[in-house]
């Protein structure tokens, strides 16, 4: 028993930062030992981004499709609005072009 009372008290701390563990003589306040932490690096994960990947080309899909069908859509809407045009102004007379002079 003797010889536990002469050895030094020793703690151990975990660093804050990086994780870690070091002995530090509690007398002299000085390290005795510094234990590198365990990395557990997984990785990326590489299925959530697959994942990602697929859905932004589903989108991208999805945008082209509604492109196309407005491009399709429009042509319909200016011939519509051509010929609304056309049946109201069918029956006005028409003259000869205002000219600028002409206003005077």
């Amino acid at each position: 028993m003797s010889r536990r009372q002469n050895e030094p008290k020793k703690l151990e701390v975990s660093c804050p930062c990086c994780g870690a563990t070091l002995t530090v003589d509690a007398e002299l306040g000085k390290v005795l030992f510094h234990q590198a932490p365990v990395k557990q690096d997984k990785g990326p994960n590489l299925d959530f981004a697959t994942e990602l990947l697929r859905k932004e080309a589903e989108r991208r899909e999805a945008l082209f499709r509604q492109s196309a069908d407005d491009q399709k859509t429009k042509s319909e809407l200016l011939d519509r609005k051509f010929r609304e045009a056309f049946e109201k102004t069918k029956d006005q007379p028409t003259g000869p072009p205002l000219r600028d002079f002409d206003l005077d």
